[in-house]
């Protein structure tokens, strides 16, 4: 990324990434509206916590931070600024001293921030007061993994520009957030095509316990237990996906689609997760244990 230009001879705002972690990108609330167009939502996998870390910086909830995978970043202020970090729990130091994630947290300039490794979860989120003002493509600064769209995966090196204040962050002691949890039940809507599935299937689907794979990324997260069977051979023409989408490959074990997910697919979708457990699922690493309940 390449630092904002000055003009004037005022000084902008940046952070220096010192050391970018194993995945890191910048996310906003994404970028709805285009699917037509092929281009999928995107924004963050843990949009809950993003929001939140907004809210302790000052931010409005959809300016864009960082999706920090796995934690394990450092960063330099080079002007004092307020940074927030909530999402996967991990340690926070501040200038080599202790900081509390889920507060506002008052950087001098210069300062080194380092995000210890999550203990819990998959994503750290770190907002900035302005918020990373990296240019939007489509009306968003978030980088969509699968697409190509938005800004490049945060790199060592790279100096992100930051926007300016335009509020105080507020005052609060603490803003809870809860861990990730080891067993998670995920609210379903039956459809569009679970007439593709036997009876038997989709009780299986409601009463079997699944577990989160290694194949899980920004997508998607494939899910491992009892196969679904269908009732339909063939092939299905594509047809559009949603957030939280339920398709089922050919080896009868569950996709669910996250925040990169593509726009169209082919094979049958048994449900659709509800939307306000998807954040949960932005936090499910490998082992979590799955299972799905029927929305009321």
């Amino acid at each position: 990324m390449v630092a904002p230009e000055r003009s004037g001879g005022d000084a902008v705002s940046e952070l220096e990434v010192v050391r970018a972690g194993v995945r890191t990108t910048v996310q906003d609330l994404g970028r709805p509206g285009f699917a037509h167009l092929g281009v999928p939502r995107s924004g963050a996998a843990d949009a809950g916590a993003l929001r939140l870390a907004n809210r302790l910086a000052g931010n409005p909830p959809g300016a864009a931070g960082l999706e920090i995978l796995l934690g394990g970043a450092r960063l330099r202020a080079t002007r004092a600024l307020t940074l927030a970090v909530t999402g996967a729990p991990c340690v926070v130091t501040v200038g080599g001293r202790p900081a509390d994630p889920g507060l506002p947290l008052a950087v001098p300039a210069g300062a080194l921030v380092t995000i210890g490794p999550a203990t819990a979860g998959l994503r750290v989120y770190l907002a900035a007061g302005g918020g990373i003002a990296v240019p939007p493509v489509l009306g968003s600064r978030s980088t969509d993994t699968l697409s190509g769209l938005g800004p490049d995966q945060v790199r060592d090196g790279d100096v992100l520009p930051i926007g300016p204040v335009t509020a105080r962050p507020p005052g609060v002691d603490l803003a809870p957030y809860p861990p990730p949890a080891g067993e998670l039940r995920l609210r379903v809507w039956l459809g569009p095509r679970a007439d593709w599935f036997t009876p038997s299937a989709l009780a299986t689907l409601f009463s079997a316990a699944y577990r989160v794979s290694h194949e899980t990324d920004r997508v998607g997260a494939r899910l491992t237990g009892p196969a679904l069977t269908r009732a339909i051979d063939g092939e299905l023409p594509s047809e559009g996906l949603v957030l939280g989408a339920i398709q089922v490959p050919a080896d009868g074990q569950p996709l669910i689609f996250l925040a990169d997910h593509p726009t169209t697919g082919g094979y049958p979708v048994a449900g659709v997760v509800d939307p306000a457990d998807i954040d949960l699922l932005g936090q499910a690493r490998p082992g979590t244990v799955i299972s799905f309940v029927a929305a009321a």
